[in-house]
Parts: C-alpha cells; sequence; structure tokens
C-alpha cells in the first residue's frame, strides 16, 4: 500500500467519522464495549474466573 494510499484511506475514515452525529457514535461506542469479556477473562484467563464463581456459588448456599 502506497502511503498516498493510507492517508487517503485515514482520511476518509477520519470524515465519516465525524459525519456521524455524537448520539450515534456513542451507541456504536457502548455497543463495542458491551462485547467485551470480563477483565479477569481476558487477561488471566478462564482458572481465575472459575475461582471467583465456586466462591460465589459456595457463600449463596451457606
Amino acid at each position: 500500500m502506497n502511503t498516498n494510499d493510507y492517508v487517503k484511506y485515514l482520511t476518509q475514515t477520519f470524515v465519516q467519522y465525524m459525519d456521524q452525529p455524537k448520539e450515534e457514535r456513542q451507541k456504536l461506542r457502548a455497543a463495542r464495549k458491551g462485547l467485551k469479556e470480563p477483565f479477569m477473562l481476558r487477561w488471566f484467563g478462564i482458572l481465575p474466573y472459575l475461582i471467583l464463581f465456586s466462591f460465589r456459588r459456595r457463600n449463596i448456599k451457606r
């Protein structure tokens, strides 16, 4: 990809983003945020998540 093509692509993307109404940008940002995995699962894998889940489950049964 040529440097001019890349700058053109970035400019077009930026202009499309700025042309959207603020409310629509906020909705898209919230939708992307909702699709993320929980922090513990994303950073440390499934094991800490399972340990936390088992502690919560044990406290509920008591």
